[in-house]
């Protein structure tokens, strides 16, 4: 922004009373208020580049955790399918109750109560809910609150994955024992069942933790449109900023200063006062 310089003629023709002097003073104080209206417009305009750089990886993560969930529901299904075929195909006998409760996969970890504002924009976004509907609740979300529902879902996920590596390993091993056996197949099918019953718990872990990223990734472009928003807004306020400096720096060369001299006011008090009501609401 080019500084103001007011020529000593002008000086001069002004008078040098209290008004005068705020007169002669009014382009100075309205490139100073200009310049920083631009400074926290390109402020806003980062941050809002920043969200949605943000939301982008966020978005990785999502559809992670979603190929996850749809990978893991499928091998789920094929294990279910392949299990039906070999009953259709073959006698298969269940399992005494002590070589069952081998094939029995670990119990899902316990899940810990969410926030009321996570649990209720999650609820929203899994019942499909509008835009509309959804945006004022991701609104409300705590970037805090929101991050550690992410991290226990993790949390719970990896969790789970250790604990079944034990049970992976002895049903791996009881099928490899069995081969040959007259109970092999009967082996083979309590595998599939308990592989499904894996797969299943593993795709609900996965697609609990897809829905938290989503709430991130919307959470972020809400946060990039409302800096959006301040930057335009900041950007209208530096316009009427330097409207008033225009304004008053005629109005020192003319010499009916009056008229002049209240739009040029009332430019800066409005540039002054949008730009205070856009810092603090929106």
């Amino acid at each position: 922004m080019a500084e103001i310089k007011i020529p000593d003629a002008l000086k001069a023709d002004v008078p040098q009373t209290f008004w005068g002097k705020i007169l002669s003073a009014t382009p100075v104080v309205m490139t100073v208020v200009a310049t920083m209206l631009a400074g926290l417009a390109s402020s806003e305009m980062t941050r809002a580049q920043y969200s949605r750089a943000l939301a982008a990886q966020e978005q990785s993560k999502t559809g992670d955790q979603w190929a996850f969930f749809q990978a893991k529901r499928l091998r789920g299904a094929v294990q279910l399918s392949t299990l039906d075929v070999l009953q259709n195909t073959s006698e298969v006998h269940r399992l005494d109750d002590a070589a069952q409760a081998q094939f029995a996969p670990p119990a899902p970890p316990t899940v810990s109560p969410l926030d009321a504002s996570v649990k209720a924009a999650l609820d929203a976004v899994a019942a499909g809910r509008p835009d509309t509907e959804v945006a004022p609740l991701i609104a409300k979300l705590n970037d805090q609150n929101l991050n550690d529902a992410v991290r226990a879902a993790v949390e719970r996920s990896d969790a789970y994955t250790a604990a079944e590596q034990p049970g992976n390993k002895t049903v791996e091993q009881l099928e490899d024992d069995s081969t040959g056996k007259p109970n092999h197949r009967d082996i083979v099918a309590a595998r599939l069942r308990y592989t499904a019953q894996r797969y299943e718990t593993e795709a609900r872990l996965n697609q609990a933790i897809a829905y938290l990223y989503e709430l991130q990734v919307r959470k972020s472009n809400l946060t990039a449109e409302r800096h959006e928003r301040r930057s335009q807004r900041f950007f209208f306020g530096m316009l009427a900023a330097q409207a008033a400096v225009i304004i008053a720096t005629f109005a020192l060369a003319a010499r009916q200063k009056n008229l002049l001299w209240a739009v040029a006011a009332a430019a800066g008090a409005a540039a002054v006062g949008f730009a205070i009501y856009v810092y603090l609401f929106i």
